[in-house]
């Protein structure tokens, strides 16, 4: 079940995007990696991705991603339903960690690419995260949250 919903999930949460195949690089427990192969409307880009296990209804979901063309690697990036009033608090917190993300619209990032390396090494070494924004906190599972973030970064290695 967890599997379907991870696919799921990728597929709804890209809606926004130019619609060509995606490659699944694998479901690892709670997370799954997927590669969206480059084309005329978009770049290559691979990411790991992970849906809330509650608060969902207002955090949709997380990725890492990967965009060879914008030498970007390990982008944090959480997708929220929809957009918060302005200078609104999003926080993402791992283990004792925490971390005041940016937001965009209905995006949230990391400050930047120091802050983006802090978080994804404490993903690979704590079993929990959390992240509240307008009063709702949502848990995400980080059970094959490095093994997800490995296969995408290989998924777009050397391109």
């Amino acid at each position: 079940m967890k599997r379907h919903a991870i696919l799921a999930l990728s597929a709804a949460a890209l809606l926004q995007t130019t619609v060509h195949a995606r490659d699944s690089l694998g479901v690892f427990n709670d997370w799954g990696a997927f590669r969206d192969p480059a084309s005329d409307a978009a770049p290559l880009r691979c990411y790991a991705i992970a849906q809330p296990q509650s608060g969902g209804a207002t955090l949709r979901y997380a990725t890492i991603a990967f965009w060879p063309a914008s030498r970007v690697r390990g982008q944090v990036h959480v997708r929220l339903a929809t957009s918060l009033p302005p200078r609104s608090a999003i926080m993402l917190r791992i283990g004792s960690q925490r971390f005041a993300l940016v937001m965009r619209g209905t995006g949230a990032w990391a400050a930047n690419a120091q802050m983006d390396a802090a978080i994804v090494a404490a993903l690979r070494s704590n079993q929990m995260m959390s992240i509240s924004a307008g009063g709702v906190t949502a848990t995400w599972g980080l059970r094959g949250a490095a093994t997800a973030i490995d296969a995408a970064a290989l998924g777009c290695a050397g391109r």
